[in-house]
């Protein structure tokens, strides 16, 4: 074993790096434009969804999908609608087994966000609107919702 500096050396240190990053599936649709960009208007309704997938790719790869899905809507209108799936390869190493699906469903989607948020951003500006800003994530909180929904949807172990 390799010491640096009187410690381990950095092979056997947890890695997490980003192997690539891109738009795997974006749409964005303003459809009662130009009705809908009419100066003056109240602020709409906003309802943002965001869903993490992952699937392996190799031993140490594996692909994270962040799905983000939105609308606005005024009165009933449809303001505009999004779906933005980004995705990136992640190159996990030396994480213990126990700690793997959190890594990949908590750190990566973290990694990845801020990204998509500034395409949600510019596509809405782009669109006629004023940019839409989301608000940083709670990746933890998310995993634990979906930890407790998965145990809840589990059958009952039999003795």
């Amino acid at each position: 074993m390799s010491m640096t500096n009187g410690g381990p050396s950095e092979e056997l240190q947890p890695q997490l790096n980003v192997v690539v990053q891109y738009i795997k599936d974006f749409s964005f649709e303003n459809p009662n434009s130009p009705q809908s960009l009419a100066p003056g208007q109240e602020p709409p309704q906003i309802g943002i969804q965001i869903n993490v997938a992952a699937a392996p790719m190799t031993d140490t790869d594996i692909e994270v999908m962040l799905k983000l899905e939105g609308k606005a809507e005024l009165k009933g209108s449809l303001m505009f609608h999004f779906e933005l799936t980004f995705a990136g390869v992640f190159r996990i190493r030396n994480v213990p087994p126990e700690s793997l699906n959190a890594v990949v469903l908590i750190e990566c989607p973290r990694l990845l966000f801020p990204f998509a948020r500034e395409i949600i951003a510019n596509a809405v500006r782009n669109g006629g609107f004023p940019p839409l800003l989301l608000d940083p994530v709670d990746f933890v909180g998310l995993y634990r919702q979906k930890l407790a929904q998965a145990q809840a949807e589990a059958p009952p172990a039999q003795s």
